[in-house]
């Protein structure tokens, strides 16, 4: 079987690593390159015209849709499958414009990484399961039918065009880096017309308000309409920790509770709710990392089971010591995506 030639571009060294080993499973996925920004995705495609390209869209210095559009001028043979967080019908569909022939979500990433690039590699479009009921295509025929939805986790949203949750985490080297990514998080759900929840300290919340106020939000009148809910992640932990440890049942029904309250503000035709959040950050900062690490799960849970897309953002102080390690890379692993700034 002829040799394939690979191009992986993702900035998240973690994942790009493991894409890599799961393609190297394969005997004729050995030639592997790999990017870790747009513009350089872009040098390398043009240098290498690879067989196939799976390429990320929240990339730094260019973005992976411009990137898509840049790398078809320069190399046109190219295939490009999008491996991505984004799951909004939106960002796939213009993703598919492009000349995209598949578009795998992150989190799918485990159990359809193959068999997406298979498919691709073939001439046969691929989306992540979970997209199909949602997307439109010109190529139905293309792909397996759609497998039923799990009723394990119900979504407890109206269905609006949109598909499961995304649950992300950044580190952050310091207090002011960590607000200005929630500043930009929300903005872009405010743009969108859909609500957020905000569970942070009293410090940074204070200072979230204070830019997003700085930044023309009436934060006023979108905390009257339910549109912008500010909590305090200690008051969260009260209500869900029962002897030091995250209570299940107690936190899927706060959260879910929440999430509904906030979904009654929602304007937006293809609504989600978006949280950002140190719950689990601050169990990490009090010296419990395993009530931290079951926190996260639960909050996955969330994630599939609710249209919400989620932001955890954590400092890096906290990981500093050697026996931090293996925490750090379980966190990583209880999210869909992670990066670092």
């Amino acid at each position: 079987m002829r040799s394939c030639k690979i191009l992986v571009v993702e900035d998240f060294d973690r994942f790009r690593q493991s894409v890599v080993l799961s393609l190297r499973q394969r005997a004729e996925f050995q030639l592997i390159y790999e990017a870790s920004d747009g513009l350089e995705a872009v040098q390398r495609a043009e240098e290498l015209k690879p067989d196939l390209i799976l390429l990320d869209i929240g990339l730094p210095r260019l973005n992976g849709i411009e990137a898509g559009r840049r790398i078809r001028k320069v190399s046109p043979n190219s295939k490009i499958l999008f491996v991505s967080q984004e799951s909004s019908a939106d960002v796939v569909q213009e993703a598919l414009h492009l000349g995209a022939q598949g578009y795998l979500l992150k989190a799918d990433a485990a159990g359809e990484l193959l068999p997406a690039v298979d498919a691709v590699l073939q001439g046969r479009q691929y989306l992540s399961r979970r997209l199909r009921p949602h997307v439109t295509s010109e190529t139905h025929d293309e792909y397996p039918a759609a497998s039923p939805r799990s009723e394990e986790h119900p979504p407890l949203l109206p269905q609006k065009g949109n598909i499961v949750g995304v649950h992300k985490v950044a580190f952050h080297p310091d207090d002011a880096s960590l607000v200005d990514d929630f500043t930009r998080f929300i903005e872009v759900a405010v743009k969108m017309e859909n609500p957020v929840i905000v569970i942070a300290t009293k410090s940074h919340r204070a200072n979230l308000r204070q830019r997003l106020q700085a930044r023309g939000r009436d934060m006023a009148t979108a905390i009257r309409e339910g549109r912008y809910i500010s909590l305090d992640a200690d008051d969260m932990l009260s209500e869900v920790m029962v002897n030091d440890w995250p209570d299940s049942t107690r936190f899927l029904k706060v959260a879910s509770d929440l999430i509904m309250e906030a979904a009654k503000a929602a304007k937006g035709k293809h609504f989600r709710v978006a949280a950002c959040g140190e719950c689990s950050p601050s169990l990490i900062a009090q010296g419990k990392p395993e009530a931290a690490i079951e926190l996260e799960h639960l909050w996955d849970k969330i994630a599939r089971s609710h249209y919400i897309d989620i932001l955890c953002g954590y400092l890096l102080r906290d990981f500093q010591t050697k026996e931090s390690s293996p925490i750090f890379e379980r966190i990583c692993v209880a999210h869909s995506a992670a990066y670092t700034l």
